[in-house]
This record gives structure tokens, sequence and C-alpha cells, in this order.
């Protein structure tokens, strides 16, 4: 890679990338050998990674600003896949972090869309074919053609937002099982991301409370309330 290439594989907007299969933060990755990336690559690239970054930390509002400014710069180029991944970033994001609205983002990019992307978009919604299965990245691919063994597929997903997004996906679905939640809470906590896990910890606590266990669901809210930096739920300071 050249000087100018992406940043750390490890940062969100790259993880997503990843997770959409060739999406906006791979995209603009620059070849070795090749010529510096352009502004619109470079800025687009940082705004992605700081909007992924803000959404999954609990900041909407620096993730808007961010969004905005990325999608500006990649409408400079004018071309449809790179807006159509940026808008299928976010709404991964959104997905992980259980905001399971639509992904009103992509619908501007629909019909000019690659199939890659439309099919991305319908596995995003709970809504993939036989047909889009195909067209998914490797992980989700394995998710969506797992059966009954999803929980067992959704392990072997190593990377955390990817896990996230099919978790999501299954909740969506209404096939997310005590694991599945459990699993997904586990990953949100181990990565500090505080958008998804207060939204797991949600369904946990609310699945507790369908199953009459009042000490469970009393925990996980006392575990949601110190996400939440509440005061009233912290431990009182001799």
């Amino acid at each position: 890679m050249s000087r100018h290439a992406v940043a750390s594989p490890q940062s969100p907007a790259v993880r997503l990338g990843k997770a959409l299969a060739g999406a906006v933060a791979l995209a603009l990755a620059a070849c070795a050998g090749g010529p510096p990336q352009a502004d619109w690559q470079l800025n687009a690239h940082g705004a992605l990674d700081r909007a992924v970054a803000a959404y999954l930390a609990g900041d909407r509002r620096v993730a808007d600003a961010e969004f905005a400014r990325a999608q500006r710069e990649l409408a400079r180029t004018g071309r449809v896949d790179l807006l159509a991944r940026a808008a299928l970033l976010r709404c991964a994001a959104q997905v992980a972090s259980l905001d399971l609205t639509p992904c009103a983002g992509f619908e501007p990019y629909r019909a000019d869309a690659p199939a890659a992307e439309r099919a991305y978009a319908a596995y995003l919604a709970g809504q993939a074919s036989p047909a889009d299965v195909a067209l998914l990245p490797p992980a989700q691919q394995a998710m969506a053609s797992a059966g009954m063994a999803v929980d067992k597929a959704l392990a072997a997903i190593a990377d955390p937002v990817s896990r996230l997004v099919a978790a999501g996906v299954l909740l969506q679905a209404g096939r997310a099982s005590p694991a599945t939640i459990k699993l997904a809470v586990d990953v949100a906590s181990s990565q500090g991301w505080r958008r998804p896990l207060l939204a797991w910890l949600g369904v946990a606590a609310q699945r507790a409370d369908a199953a009459g266990a009042a000490d469970e669901a009393a925990r996980l809210r006392r575990r949601i309330a110190w996400v939440q930096d509440s005061p009233a739920a912290l431990p009182r300071q001799p």
C-alpha cells in the first residue's frame, strides 16, 4: 500500500468495509506503487471512519456530521457504487446497534446500484432471497445459509462488527436465541461500543422480564445504568 493508504485495519469503518465485501473504506485504498490518493478519497475515508466510530460510541451528532461530510466528498465522483456503499455502511452500523428502521439512505441509489449492494441492502432488511445470498460477503453468506445452526455460524464470524450485524439481522427475523443475545452483548462490551451494548442489554432485560427472571432483569438494568453513567446506579462511596 502507498503511504496514503487507508488507516489501521482495526478501525470501525474498515471493519464494516470488510463486512460489505469491498465497501467504501476498502475501495478507497491505494495500490502499492500507484499514484497518491485524491483529496476526495482521503477526506471520504477519514469522515467515514470517524462517523462509524462516533455512531458506535453513541455520539449521534458527530456521526451525522461525518456521514454528511463523507457523502459530499463521494458525490464529487458521481459514482453510485461508492455512494451506495457508504449508505450501506451507515445502515450496517445501525443494524449492529438494533436500529432496525428502513435503510432510507440507500434508496436514492437503489435503481442504479450494483447487484451486490442491492443484495446487501436486502440482507440488512431481513429480506435476502436465495439469489441475494450468493452476492453477500462470505461471513454473511454463511449466516444466511446456516439454517437452524445460526448460533454456530454467528460464533464463527471473527470480525466483531460483522458479528453484530449478523446478530441484528437474526433479531429482526425473530431468530435470535439467548446465545445470540449473549454473544452480541459480549462483543459490544469487549469493544467498548456503547450504543450497541445498550441496545443488546435492553433486549436481554426484556427477555428476562418475559421469562419471569426478575433478579436477572434487575441485574441487566443495573448494568445498563452503569453504561449510561447514571449516578444513581453507581455504588455509594464510603
